[in-house]
C-alpha cells in the first residue's frame, strides 16, 4: 500500500521560509512523478508543483514560480518542497500527491502552513 507521510509545516512570518518533506513507502518511488498540492479552506485542491520520476524536470504554478522549489531524493524515497518568500496567500494545507498506473490517487496527511505577522 502506498503511504505518504508529510512533515515540516508550521507558522512563519511573511517573507519567511519553510521546507516540507514527504516520506514515501509501499511503491517503487523512483518510477513515479510526484506533486505538491495545496488547499484553501472551503476550496478544492490546486496543484502547485510537479517533479518527474528522475527529478530532472519540474513545473510550477505561476503563483509559486521563483519562490518554491520541488525536489526529491530517490535514494531516500522522499519528496521535498522548499518554500521561500512566503506570503499570506500561501496559507493553506499542503499535500504530497501521487497517482499510480491505475489512476488511483494517494495523498499525504496534509501539512498546515500559516503565514502571518
Amino acid at each position: 500500500e502506498m503511504q505518504l507521510v508529510e512533515s515540516g509545516g508550521g507558522s512563519v512570518q511573511p517573507g519567511g521560509s519553510l521546507r516540507l518533506s514527504c516520506a514515501c513507502s509501499g511503491f517503487t518511488f523512483g518510477d513515479y512523478d510526484l506533486a505538491w498540492v495545496r488547499q484553501y479552506p472551503g476550496k478544492g485542491p490546486d496543484w502547485i508543483s510537479v517533479i518527474n520520476s528522475a527529478g530532472d524536470s519540474t513545473t510550477y504554478h505561476e503563483s509559486v514560480k521563483g519562490r518554491f522549489t520541488i525536489s526529491r531524493d530517490n535514494a531516500k524515497n522522499t519528496l521535498f518542497l522548499q518554500m521561500n518568500s512566503l506570503n499570506s496567500e500561501d496559507t493553506a494545507v499542503y499535500y504530497c500527491y501521487i497517482q499510480d498506473i491505475f489512476y488511483n490517487e494517494y495523498w499525504g496527511q496534509g501539512s498546515q502552513v500559516t503565514v502571518s505577522s
